[in-house]
């Protein structure tokens, strides 16, 4: 084995560096219709009312110019520009290529963005500061803030890196808690989070499993009979999901088995030759088992 050392190059300098703006070339233009965008306004009140949190990634234009090349960050320059800020914290890249950052970038899902609400709130920032730095009114700040209200923690970790409506919550939450459960693993096998498949799963929800067991169920566009027949069909699809969910693992094992063994008889070139002469249906049938 080689012991010869490897030589690793880091991407980025260890600290941020303070730049003018005017010395940072953009390498796109920021177009009017996105200047208009709410995120763009989301990013300026958040700069104005926070600072800049993310820094901007530059590379030096040359070694001796004091120019720098922005490689991720122009709506925040752009916003720097508007807000009449000149100066500002980067990251320098020692990459010479032009990489767009925001492409590996995930959005945040709704459970993660109330716990950090939560956690801002818990530190003493107001309501009313949060929603001026993200450019929202208060009272979506106040509906982020009780997301899990009536949520169960167990669909709250289940959910919690999913990208999905607050309305979902919203339906869950009429739910009581070991049917938010059910409904949220017919969610993860049908991969749909929908506000509708959510209303779906709500309406076919028998009355003792709601939260409000005295309040008569409407769904729109349903009459009442339609809504119980639903209800039953959904139960004996839930019956039916588990039977096969039970028994898929075997079935998967069955299926491997049959398929090595069948790989096994048919590299024999005697029985391959043989079921070519007197089976071909049954041996073009065990070939696309094997596939």
């Amino acid at each position: 084995m080689s012991t010869e050392p490897i030589n690793i190059y880091l991407a980025f300098d260890d600290e941020l560096i303070e730049l003018d703006t005017s010395n940072i070339i953009p390498v796109k233009i920021v177009s009017q219709a996105i200047k208009n965008s709410s995120k763009f306004k989301q990013i300026k009140s958040s700069i104005n009312a926070l600072g800049v949190i993310e820094p901007l990634v530059v590379k030096r234009e040359s070694k001796k110019s004091k120019s720098y090349i922005l490689l991720d960050g122009h709506l925040r320059l752009e916003a720097l520009n508007q807000l009449n800020l000149s100066k500002t914290q980067c990251l320098l890249s020692s990459d010479d290529e032009t990489y767009t950052y925001n492409k590996y970038i995930n959005r945040i899902a709704p459970v993660q963005e109330h716990r950090m609400i939560l956690k801002a709130i818990a530190r003493g920032v107001s309501e009313e500061k949060i929603a001026g730095a993200l450019n929202i009114d208060a009272r979506s700040i106040a509906l982020k803030r009780d997301l899990l209200r009536g949520v169960c923690p167990e669909v709250a970790e289940m959910l919690k890196d999913k990208i999905i409506g607050y309305a979902v919550f919203q339906e869950l939450r009429k739910m009581k808690a070991i049917r938010q459960i059910e409904s949220v693993k017919l969610m993860e096998s049908a991969n749909n989070y929908t506000v509708n498949y959510a209303k779906m799963l709500l309406a076919a929800t028998p009355k003792d499993q709601l939260i409000k067991v005295d309040k008569t169920k409407k769904v729109h566009g349903l009459s009442p009979d339609q809504v119980a027949r639903m209800e039953a069909e959904m139960q004996q699809l839930q019956k039916e999901f588990r039977i096969v969910e039970e028994q898929y693992g075997e079935d998967v094992l069955h299926h491997t088995l049959v398929k090595s063994y069948l790989r096994t008889i048919l590299k024999n070139s005697k029985v391959n030759k043989y079921l070519e002469r007197k089976h071909a249906d049954i041996l073009d049938v065990f070939n696309q088992i094997i596939v």
